[in-house]
């Protein structure tokens, strides 16, 4: 009987990862590299440089590039501090009957078309509106509002599965061994949890650096973002290679973001690793010998 590769179920995977993401990724990456060649013209590549990445940063663009980071990580950062305790709300107080209701309620925007409930927001932000008073319409907080309303769930979802798995046992065994509730959740919850956090900043930090739509409709000249500029480039401008290296350099800023605040974290939470780190040759070493103890009676027989 011969059996199939333990990958080729994964085939499928790779080739849709292929066709629709490696692909346009690196033809993006190419054409980065050329040039407009006219009034008329898209692109040309058959004179390859760097100039497109000299243009992307200039200080104009070099300042839209820091309000992108700032309303990612400023937005990202609000939506773990709000999604967290609900989702630890909805996962172990809220009555389990309940709990499927509460996520359909979640979800509910998702329902909706992204487009439409950010002009939602811009209803609701009009001097003439309900919040009109705020005066947040065209400006970075009215960015940050609207995603924050738009990638909240994102944020939910993975951190109510994850608070979800940690199981009522665990939290009852450290009660049980004398933490109280906030020792438990800082020592038991968000440790087993840290899967679950994880997926959901990524799933929020990513699209939303990317994001054009909610800097668009709400933000105005003042919550300008790089993903503005990425779809001027390709749509009125008709330069895509300088578009698409804004977008390469879009790309590198996440990856560079995400790493860094990756290695912060690592550092941060070395000396509580480093506590809980069981040596087992210490362990050994530390411990009463099992030997058996040479008596009396026995160095008589000897």
């Amino acid at each position: 009987m011969v059996r199939s590769p333990k990958f080729a179920l994964a085939t499928p995977a790779w080739a849709w990862l292929v066709a629709f993401f490696i692909i346009p990724v690196g033809m993006v990456i190419y054409f980065s590299f050329g040039y407009k060649p006219g009034i008329f013209g898209t692109h040309a590549t058959d004179v390859l440089s760097f100039d497109r990445y000299v243009e992307a940063f200039s200080p104009v663009f070099f300042a839209t590039f820091m309000n992108t980071l700032w309303v990612g990580v400023l937005g990202t950062v609000l939506c773990l501090v709000i999604g967290a305790p609900v989702a630890y709300w909805m996962a172990v107080k809220a009555p389990p009957n309940r709990r499927g209701l509460l996520l359909a309620l979640v979800m509910v925007p998702f329902w909706t078309n992204f487009l439409v409930r950010t002009i939602g927001w811009q209803i609701l932000l009009a001097p003439e509106g309900l919040l009109g008073g705020l005066d947040l319409l065209y400006t970075r907080g009215g960015v940050l509002l609207g995603v924050v309303y738009n990638y909240l769930p994102l944020m939910i979802l993975p951190l109510f599965v994850a608070f979800d798995r940690v199981g009522d046992p665990m939290r009852e065994a450290a009660k049980d061994l004398g933490a109280g509730r906030i020792r438990t959740f800082l020592s038991v919850t968000v440790p087993l949890a840290r899967p679950g956090i994880i997926a959901g900043v990524l799933l929020v930090f990513i699209p939303l650096m990317g994001d054009y739509i909610t800097a668009t409709v709400l933000g105005g000249a003042q919550g300008n973002m790089v993903g503005q500029l990425v779809a001027s480039q390709f749509q009125t401008a008709q330069n895509w290679a300088l578009g698409s290296a804004m977008a390469v350099l879009l790309i590198l800023v996440i990856m560079a973001t995400v790493a860094v605040a990756g290695l912060v974290i690592w550092l941060v939470t070395m000396p509580s690793r480093m506590r809980s780190r069981l040596v087992i040759g210490d362990a050994e070493a530390n411990a009463p010998s099992t030997r058996s103890i040479p008596t009396a009676a026995t160095e008589a027989q000897s």
